[in-house]
């Protein structure tokens, strides 16, 4: 195996040889302070106990740096610094002093350690979490500070200078071999979101100097949210009254809880106990806002109280949940109320009239009772609001009204009506009941497709192939259902050569069905019909003026096969004997 040796090494080997060669060596040790003067002195070679016959000396460094970082008189054996010396650069220099005769000097000069470098985090912010039921003692490894020097005067404390709030945290510290003093960060008190979600503290390092050089690093600390705080109802007990003829669907009040956790453990969902209470399910309650509705009809006859039992409930893993009482009380009303009801004339009996109806044709028969009043039916007056003047209420005896048409109708311009029924009482206070007609007017086909153009312009090669696109029309029909559904077709009409082209029933594409002719037509009208499917069925045409491009496809034809012609031996010379034709053009 061959060992590549540095050719500083190689000096140094042959300096050692030479330092062998020349006999006994004694140690000469010396010290300097780092950061030193340029020029102070650091001692002699020869400390006059040795054997040496002390200078001139042959000065052999040992090692590097010695001629660039020292100043050695050989004359006197005076050391003296050259430059400012850094112990975490070079700790110490070597040389051998050989004399003139007697033992060989070997001068080792130590740099001794200065405090001159201040503890240093890794880095300048370190971002940590905890969660808040995190236990006393815990502990979370933080960067540790380095300090270049040696000792005393390397990292020896840590110190929370500021953000510790009621002194949650505290810090610990250990030395590993390396000598770094290693930093944890302890629980020491109780972590609550809730008070405190964040925590921002400000360390500081300290070396053993005098007086110390400090680092510093910001820690922010979030804590995290667990699921600790129950909700919490602003009343343990609400109160409400409404009248037994509130309609279903009413609020009745709401109930609120707040939740201290954050995100789904602080998210409260709302119920109410149906084992506990209200198992009738009088009343529900929507599960995020917290309100209370009624969800059937109530009656003061059948219960007056209700009492419900309401539970707000967390979204945590490990829910928590809080109850509330709610006493809902129902009053008596004048419940006796003029009852409406409404039989449709439809064939099907459902809310619609056509379009077609004329003025007073019957669309509803509407009959009212009210029970304060059972022979006298007169005192009930009902009205009839909506529908735009579009329809009229006529009675005869103020028991059976009739809804009627009173203005024409049009589906494609309205197709829904909503018309209010209200029946009134003369009782003191007056009692109403009301009722709401949503009424759909239906089709008829009274549309005809329209197209979108009442001429179109296509061009088509005449060489196509039978099945080519030449154009697609489009109609539209304001009409619904089977009425507004169209089908295409084309007139048959000869002369235009129609029998050319095809059209799709139902996309309105015009293709090639044979062979075009430039030379037969080179302009076919074509009349394309939309119809819809309505009874009776409704059309409109369009036209399609269709231009086809002539191509070179027919060659020059003689209008005879055989000509014969006589020519006299004296004819001038430039005379014309015979005239032929071809396709009605002279050639001479």
């Amino acid at each position: 195996m061959t060992i590549m040796v540095p050719a500083m090494a190689l000096v140094f080997l042959a300096n050692l040889l030479i330092l062998t060669a020349a006999g006994a060596e004694f140690v000469r040790d010396l010290e300097v302070s780092e950061g030193a003067p340029v020029g102070t002195k650091i001692g002699f070679i020869g400390d006059g106990a040795s054997l040496d016959s002390g200078p001139p000396y042959l000065i052999v460094p040992v090692g590097v740096a010695v001629d660039s970082d020292l100043s050695i008189d050989q004359n006197t054996g005076e050391i003296r610094t050259k430059v400012p010396l850094d112990r975490e650069t070079r700790a110490s220099y070597s040389l051998v002093a050989i004399p003139m005769s007697g033992d060989n000097v070997k001068v080792v000069v130590k740099v001794l350690d200065e405090n001159d470098n201040a503890p240093k985090f890794p880095s300048s912010l370190m971002n940590i979490e905890f969660p808040e039921n995190t236990p006393r003692d815990v502990k979370r490894t933080l960067h540790p500070a380095r300090d270049l020097d040696l000792d005393i005067f390397n990292t020896q404390k840590y110190n929370i200078i500021s953000g510790n709030t009621n002194n949650v945290f505290r810090l610990s510290s250990h030395r590993e071999r390396d000598g770094v003093l290693y930093l944890d960060l302890q629980i020491n008190g109780f972590l609550d979101r809730e008070t405190t979600p964040s925590y921002s503290l400000v360390i500081e390092a300290l070396d053993g100097g005098t007086p110390p050089l400090r680092g510093e690093m910001t820690v922010n600390i979030t804590i995290q949210d667990v699921n600790d705080n129950p909700p919490v109802f602003n009343q343990s007990r609400y109160f409400a009254t409404i009248p037994e003829n509130t309609t279903v669907g009413t609020s009745v009040l709401e109930v609120i809880a707040t939740d201290g956790d954050a995100e789904q453990n602080g998210q409260i969902e709302y119920s109410i106990n149906r084992r506990q209470s209200d198992k009738d399910n009088m009343f529900r309650i929507d599960p995020s806002s917290g309100v209370i509705f009624v969800n059937k009809p109530l009656d003061f006859e059948m219960k007056e109280l209700h009492e419900l039992v309401i539970v707000a409930k967390d979204h945590g893993l490990q829910p928590l949940e809080a109850t509330a009482f709610v006493s809902i009380r129902v009053t008596d009303v004048n419940d006796n109320q003029p009852t409406i009801n409404v039989i449709f004339l439809s064939d099907d009996a459902t809310p619609k009239i056509s379009e077609s109806a004329q003025p007073g044709e019957f669309v509803a028969r509407i009959s009212v009772h009210d029970p304060d009043s059972k022979t006298d039916y007169s005192n009930v007056n009902v009205t009839l609001s909506g529908g735009e003047g579009h329809f009229g209420l006529t009675t005869r005896d103020n028991i059976i009204y009739l809804v009627i048409v009173s203005l024409p109708l049009d589906r494609e311009l309205q197709p829904n009506y909503t018309l209010d029924v209200v029946a009134t009482d003369t009782g003191t206070p007056p009692l109403h009941a009301s009722r709401t007609i949503n009424l759909h007017i239906t089709d008829i086909n009274d549309n005809a497709p329209e197209f979108e153009q009442r001429t179109y312009n296509a061009n088509v090669m005449e060489v196509s192939d039978p099945g080519t696109s030449v154009i697609q029309v489009v109609a539209t029909d304001k009409d619904e259902g089977n009425n507004s559904a169209i089908t295409y077709s084309l007139v048959d009409y000869p002369e235009n050569h129609s029998g050319w082209f095809h059209i799709d029933a139902r996309s309105g594409l015009v293709t090639t069905r044979a062979h075009v002719d430039c030379e037969t037509d080179p302009l076919p009208r074509l009349t394309v019909v939309a119809t819809d499917n309505g009874f009776p069925p409704l059309s409109s045409s369009a036209t399609v003026l269709v231009t086809i491009h002539d191509v070179n496809d027919n060659e020059p034809i003689f209008d005879q096969s055989f000509y014969n012609v006589t020519v006299a031996e004296n004819e001038a010379e430039g005379r014309c004997i015979i005239k032929v034709g071809v396709l009605g053009i002279e050639v001479r």
